[in-house]
């Protein structure tokens, strides 16, 4: 019921008003802003109990802030109430504008829900319009001000001053204080949610700053080589950063290196290599440039990594010096294929290298131009039972997809052999693959008299001679004990002739072991490899030759030269 003095009591309620709306909107924090808000009702309304209800994420309302009573703070502070309990309480009783009054008569269905409650005690109450300790009073506060928007939380009120039921004024007055203390309550779980996700992001900074530095650390300080290259675009493969132990492997500075990229510093043979390996995961062995011309052997692995979730993507190039592992396989292979003694090709490197120039199928020259002719006007001697002249010749056999005929997809360099001219017996000027075997004579005796010490030494003497005799591209191997094999392609008959003079002049000069001169001869025989003949074959025709020739000479003849 309101008095003549009501005037001054609203001025002064305004006041406080004002001062607690001012202290919930500086509160530095949820916590701080809750509290605020009920000890504001307490303060500024004149209710002797307030507590605030705020919403959890699951819908139900904990107890979040208490005023006015101690005891009652210790024990239901932290308390939940179910959703379904306070949408109940929303829907009974008086509704004044926002808010919702639960007479005693009605609330008394409420006291054993799960909804916490505190209960005061006092004298029934003697007028009508007087606080009764079983009334309710709930301000609902909501995200948009109104009951259409989401329901934020519940402040709960008891015993009013005075205790009168609230007039129009102290209605009116809690309402506002309700749709003030709702947009204080957003606001400072805004700043919260802000404040929680600039910690998470300063702790992510932090976390990717040590990240960073770890990988820096790492990438700088590596035992190995490490490099960053950029990953398409016109710019591909261009190196970015690189660490010191790349440097010092190649050479040099980094900032010189930043101006290549790996496709600039491999060898030549080694491009096409490195062009399969920049891919993702890729991994290869190659050599690098160093600076000063040289060239390292080196593993190169390479991973994709992304600069950020979308950025660009970047190539982590890994690179291991392998040099000294490279020379140890070069060595082993070497050793492998190569005569102990004399450093010649072994007879297992010779066959390889002759079964790589041969192919099962015989080599047929093309027609000449009056076969063609012939062809052309009327000759089908080629031709099938329907007079197509296609002739593509028979499989040779275990090869099914090989023709003893010309095939058009052929890439195989066909070997032949050169054939004298029938009329003349000359050369005809046909160029192949010569085979000359050579066998010593004499070196049995010089074994025999000075010991195999002095034999090794004739043999590697021996070699040294015949590699000076023939050109680069050629092939000097030992077959064995003391026989010799010169592959020399490109020769005609008279070629492999004068060629096999020249070895033999070379070989027969007295050669200085142990302070004694002795003297081998060397018996030839020249072989002609081509196609459709196995690398055994050959060498089978060059020794019969050989043998032939030797038979030829008489034995002071084959020593002398």
């Amino acid at each position: 019921m309101e008095t003549e003095s009501e005037p001054y009591v609203r001025l002064a309620t305004l006041r406080q008003l004002h001062q607690v709306m001012a202290d919930m909107n500086t509160a530095r924090s949820l916590a701080d802003t809750l509290q605020t808000v009920a000890d504001g009702v307490v303060n500024g309304l004149g209710y002797e109990l307030a507590c605030v209800n705020l919403v959890r994420p699951d819908g139900d309302l904990v107890v979040a802030a208490f005023a006015g009573n101690s005891a009652a703070e210790a024990l239901i502070t932290g308390r939940v109430g179910s959703r379904a309990g306070w949408d109940r309480r929303l829907a009974m009783g008086e509704q004044w504008g926002e808010l919702r009054f639960i007479p005693h008569t009605e609330g008394w269905v409420l006291d054993e829900d799960d909804v916490p409650q505190w209960f005061t005690a006092g004298p029934p109450p003697r007028f009508e319009d007087e606080w009764h300790p079983a009334d309710r009073l709930f301000a609902p506060m909501y995200a948009t001000g109104s009951s259409g928007g989401e329901l934020i939380g519940v402040i709960s009120v008891d015993r009013p001053r005075g205790g009168r039921i609230p007039g129009a004024w102290g209605r009116e007055a809690l309402q506002m204080y309700a749709f003030q203390a709702a947009i204080a309550i957003s606001n400072a779980r805004l700043r919260s949610n802000m404040q929680r996700a600039l910690v998470r992001l300063e702790r992510e900074q932090q976390a990717l700053r040590a990240s960073e530095e770890s990988f820096r650390q790492a990438f700088e300080y590596a035992p190995s080589g490490m490099a960053i290259a950029e990953m398409g675009g016109d710019q591909h493969g261009r190196i970015l950063r690189t660490n010191d132990a790349l440097c010092r492997l190649l050479g040099r500075p980094a900032s010189a290196m930043r101006r290549y990229s790996f496709s600039d510093l491999v060898h030549p043979e080694d491009i096409g290599t490195l062009l399969r390996t920049s891919a993702e995961g890729g991994r290869a062995e190659l050599r690098l440039a160093r600076r000063d011309g040289t060239y390292v052997w080196v593993s190169l692995r390479n991973s994709v990594v992304a600069d950020a979730a979308d950025g660009p993507r970047f190539l982590l190039t890994h690179v291991e010096d392998i040099e000294e592992r490279k020379r140890r396989e070069l060595h082993l292979a070497h050793r492998a294929s190569h005569d102990s003694l004399t450093g010649l090709p072994n007879s297992a490197e010779l066959r390889a290298r002759l079964s790589a120039r041969l192919c099962r199928r015989p080599y047929e020259p093309g027609p000449s131009a009056i076969d063609s002719l012939d062809a052309a006007y009327g000759d089908h001697r080629g031709a099938d039972a329907s007079g197509n002249g296609f002739d593509f010749g028979a499989p040779v056999p275990h090869q099914s997809n090989l023709y003893e005929g010309f095939d058009g997809f052929d890439h195989h360099v066909h070997v032949a052999a050169p054939e004298p001219d029938a009329a003349s017996g000359a050369d005809n000027g046909t160029k192949g693959l010569a085979v000359l075997f050579c066998d010593l004579d004499g070196f049995k005796s010089i074994n025999d008299r000075f010991g195999h010490n002095a034999g090794d030494a004739v043999l590697i003497e021996v070699a040294r001679r015949l590699t000076s005799v023939v050109r680069d591209g050629d092939t000097v191997a030992r077959l064995g004990g003391d026989e010799f094999v010169v592959l020399a392609d490109g020769l005609g008959r008279e070629d492999a002739q004068d060629l096999a003079v020249r070895l033999r002049n070379a070989i027969i000069p007295p050669i200085r072991v142990d302070g004694r001169a002795v003297r081998v001869g060397a018996s030839f025989g020249i072989g002609w490899a081509h196609c459709g003949m196995t690398a055994e074959e050959v060498l089978q025709s060059a020794d019969q030759r050989m043998y032939v020739e030797k038979r030829s000479r008489s034995k002071q003849h084959r020593r002398a030269g």
